[in-house]
């Protein structure tokens, strides 16, 4: 395999993961490089409070809490939970699981960070599934964004002041990335050039833009757009 960043290894396609050493003992997990950069932009937990909305299966839920928060995973599918629940036993790390809707739930209390993978039309993983191009239209897409500038303005209000939010989507679509961050009312925490694993940058933004010709010889990227704001 080849390391495109700290604790991520590319392995070549068609690989058996479940056959390597260290799989079935927890010592990690599979996620596409792309998926990973969002949790990355929250930085190290140090025992803060996550919140991770929409948050099945739990790559993300995993990759948060090895880097030390203290996670509180929410979803509404409950297969999709299993799946998380699964993945937590697996590797031994922990987390609070919450299935519910995200746009009828209500926190207990503020979160330090919360992380907002929100549903989209995942047209950013066509390198891997091709035909999501053809099944998306104008009328999917708006339903998406109208479901995500809802979902992160209701995040946005659970922050503790000066806490950061992280809004990303594997969609390439600017309607669910680009106008979506452009329209929020949250203060912009623009992402940083030493931020990111080499070979990628923020955009003028500061926000950060993917899509699958990026790293080509490398084996490509998801497509994902990724903004980050702070209370």
């Amino acid at each position: 395999g080849e390391s495109l960043a700290r604790r991520h290894l590319r392995l070549p396609r068609g690989t058996s993961v479940e056959q390597l050493p260290g799989f079935a003992e927890g010592a990690w997990w599979v996620q596409d490089f792309a998926a990973s950069l969002p949790a990355r932009l929250l930085g190290m937990g140090e025992g803060r409070r996550v919140l991770d909305l929409c948050a099945a299966p739990g790559g993300k839920t995993l990759q948060l809490a090895s880097m030390g928060w203290q996670v509180t995973a929410l979803d509404n599918s409950s297969r999709r939970l299993e799946r998380l629940r699964q993945n937590c036993e697996r590797t031994g790390l922990a987390a609070e699981v919450i299935e519910a809707d995200a746009m009828g739930w209500h926190p207990e209390a503020q979160y330090d960070a919360i992380l907002l993978d929100a549903p989209c039309t995942a047209t950013g993983t066509c390198r891997r599934n091709p035909d999501v191009l053809h099944r998306i239209g104008e009328r999917q897409i708006a339903a998406m964004a109208e479901l995500q500038g809802q979902l992160l303005e209701r995040a946005g209000n659970w922050l503790v002041p000066g806490g950061r939010l992280v809004y990303a989507t594997c969609s390439l679509e600017r309607a669910e990335g680009e106008e979506i961050a452009a329209a929020c009312s949250l203060t912009p925490d623009p992402v940083r050039a030493e931020e990111l694993p080499a070979g990628l940058a923020p955009t003028p933004e500061g926000w950060v833009r993917t899509d699958p010709g990026m790293l080509a010889g490398k084996g490509g990227l998801d497509g994902f757009f990724i903004a980050r704001f702070t209370a």
